[in-house]
C-alpha cells in the first residue's frame, strides 16, 4: 500500500476539521468528493479516493453528536430508504463472489477489472474480476455515507450545513475547471497532476477540433460533465428558491456553461433533460409572493427567451453551422464513431449477461457497460433493480413534506433535483452501479427529516392557561 501527498494532505485536513467541529467536518468531506481523480492510497491496482478516507472523519464527527445517534439507525430501519440501499449491498456483496462462479463461463464479458483469462476481441469467460472487490467496497461507502448524511441532516444546522457544503462545491468544481482550461492553454497540464494520481486510465489531454477537452478534478470529459450536471441541478433549484442567490445562480449559469463546452456528449445530451427539470420546478415553485419572483420570472421569459435564441441561431447562418457542427460532432455522428461503437458493444454484451444469467446479474463489478440501467442489470439483475428503485423511490419521494416554500423544503427539493440531473447523465454513460458520493448525499439530504426531529424535541406547552392563581392540592 502507497500512501499519496494526497492522502496525508487528506489525514491532516480531517484532524483539523475535528477539532473544529462537525460543521467543518461536513464541508470538507461534501468538498473533498470533488478530487474524483485523486488516490490518497494506493492498494495494488485499487485506489482509496480523498472523500471515502475522509468517511471514518465524518462518521466521528456525527458519533460525536448525541443527536445523530438515534437517526443514524433510524436511517436502515425497514421500509426507509437506507434499509433498501442496505439490502443492495447485502445483494451485491454476496453476487460478486457467488455469480461469477456460479455462472462461470456460461457467457462473455467485458471485464471492469482485471480477469484470470486472456482478453479476447475484448471480451473474456464470466468470472471473478478484481473490480468484484472494489465495487462492493464503494457501494459499501455510498451506504455508510447516505447514513451520515441522513443521521447530519436531522438536525437544522447540519441540513444547513450539507446545504453549503454543496454549494462549496459547486464552486470548486467551476474552479478546477476554470484551472484545467488556463493550464491546458499554457502547457502547464503538470500543475494538477498531484490530484491525478489515481490507478485510472486518464484523458485529460483529449482535444476535439483543436479545443481542449474539459476535465476539472476528473479522470476525463464525461464524468467531469456527469458530475457538473448534479451541481446544476442543486444550485439552479436553490437560485429558483432565492437560497443563496448572490451565489448559487452564477454557479449555475457558470456550470451549465461548462458542461455544454465541455465537449462531452454525456453533458450535451443530458443538458435539455436538466433544463426541463429546472424550468418545471420554476412554474411549479412560481407565485405572486415575493420569495416567488425568480421562479415565476423563469416560467413567464423562460419560453420566450428560447424562442429568441433558436430564432437568432436559424436566421444567423454563421452561428447556425457553428452550433450544427458542434452538436453533429459530439451526439448525431458519435454514433458512428469508434468510441460509440465501443460502448454500444458493451451495452449489448451487459444485457446478454443479464439474460444468460436468468435475471439474476453477472455479479457487482463484474461487467463493463456504458449505461446505468444496463449496468445495473447486467451486474445485480432484477433484485439488484428493485432495491435500487425502491431506494430512489423512497429518497427522492415526497414523503412527509415540510412546509411549503420553506427553508426545509426548498432545499429538498434541490437535492431531489440535483439527484435526477446526476442520473440523466448517468443514463446516458454511467458504467457502473455505483452512483458516486455526490449523488448520495444529495439523496441523504433529500431524505433528512430535520423538521420531524424539531417537533420531536419541541417543549410540551401547557395546556392550561395561565391564571396566576395557585394550583389546586392534591388529597392523598
Amino acid at each position: 500500500m502507497g500512501v499519496e501527498p494526497i492522502g496525508i494532505i487528506t489525514i491532516a485536513l480531517g484532524l483539523y476539521c475535528m477539532a473544529l467541529g462537525q460543521a467543518a467536518t461536513i464541508k470538507a468531506f461534501v468538498t473533498l468528493s470533488l478530487l474524483g481523480a485523486a488516490a490518497a492510497f494506493i492498494v495494488g491496482s485499487s485506489s482509496v479516493q480523498p472523500a471515502h478516507l475522509f468517511l471514518a472523519f465524518l462518521a466521528l464527527a456525527a458519533m460525536r453528536n448525541r443527536q445523530s445517534n438515534t437517526p443514524l439507525l433510524d436511517a436502515i430501519q425497514f421500509g426507509r430508504p437506507g434499509f433498501w440501499l442496505a439490502c443492495l449491498v447485502v445483494y451485491g456483496t454476496l453476487s460478486a463472489y457467488f455469480l461469477p462462479r456460479l455462472f462461470a463461463d456460461a457467457t462473455t464479458i467485458v471485464p471492469l477489472g482485471l480477469s484470470d483469462h486472456p482478453l479476447t476481441r475484448g471480451v473474456v469467460p464470466l468470472g471473478p474480476v478484481t473490480s468484484n472487490l472494489t465495487q462492493v467496497v464503494y457501494l459499501a461507502a455510498d451506504l455508510v455515507c447516505f447514513m451520515l448524511i441522513v443521521a447530519v441532516g436531522s438536525t437544522i444546522d447540519g441540513y444547513r450545513t450539507i446545504a453549503i457544503g454543496l454549494i462549496a462545491y459547486a464552486a470548486f468544481n467551476v474552479l478546477f475547471a476554470l484551472v484545467d482550461v488556463v493550464t491546458g492553454a499554457i502547457g502547464g497540464q503538470d500543475m494538477l497532476q498531484f490530484i491525478r494520481n489515481a490507478q485510472y486510465t486518464f484523458h485529460d489531454n483529449d482535444k476535439v477540433n483543436g479545443f481542449k477537452r474539459i476535465v476539472g478534478s476528473w479522470p476525463e470529459a464525461s464524468a467531469f460533465a456527469g458530475t457538473t450536471l448534479g451541481a446544476f441541478g442543486f444550485t439552479s433549484t436553490m437560485w429558483l428558491c432565492q437560497r443563496y442567490s448572490r451565489w448559487t445562480g452564477p454557479l449555475a449559469m457558470i456550470s451549465m456553461v461548462l458542461i455544454v463546452a465541455s465537449t462531452s456528449s454525456t453533458g450535451l445530451v443530458a443538458a435539455p433533460v436538466c433544463l426541463a427539470i429546472f424550468y418545471i420546478t420554476a412554474v411549479l415553485r412560481s407565485g405572486v409572493g415575493a420569495d416567488s419572483s425568480n421562479s415565476a420570472a423563469v416560467a413567464v421569459l423562460a419560453p420566450v427567451l428560447a424562442l429568441l435564441v433558436g430564432l437568432i441561431v436559424v436566421l444567423q447562418d454563421r452561428i447556425f453551422d457553428a452550433v450544427h457542427s458542434y452538436v453533429d460532432l459530439l451526439v448525431l455522428s458519435k454514433s458512428t464513431s469508434s468510441s460509440a461503437l465501443t460502448r454500444g458493444s458493451w451495452n449489448t454484451s451487459g444485457l446478454q449477461n443479464f439474460l444468460d444469467t436468468y435475471g439474476l446479474g453477472a455479479g457487482l463489478g463484474t461487467a463493463r457497460t456504458s449505461s446505468f440501467p444496463v449496468a445495473v442489470l447486467s451486474n445485480v439483475g432484477i433484485p439488484g433493480a428493485l432495491f435500487i428503485l425502491l431506494f430512489t423511490l423512497t429518497a427522492l419521494g415526497p414523503g412527509r413534506s415540510a412546509v411549503p416554500k420553506s427553508f426545509i423544503a426548498d432545499v429538498r427539493s434541490a437535492a431531489r433535483n440535483g439527484c435526477l440531473c446526476l442520473l440523466a447523465g448517468s443514463v446516458v454513460a454511467g458504467p457502473t452501479v455505483d452512483l458516486g458520493l455526490l449523488f448520495f448525499i444529495l439523496a441523504g439530504l433529500a431524505a433528512s427529516r430535520p423538521e420531524v426531529m424539531s417537533e420531536a424535541t419541541a417543549p410540551l406547552l401547557p395546556l392550561r392557561q395561565q391564571s396566576g392563581l395557585p394550583a389546586p392540592r392534591r388529597s392523598g
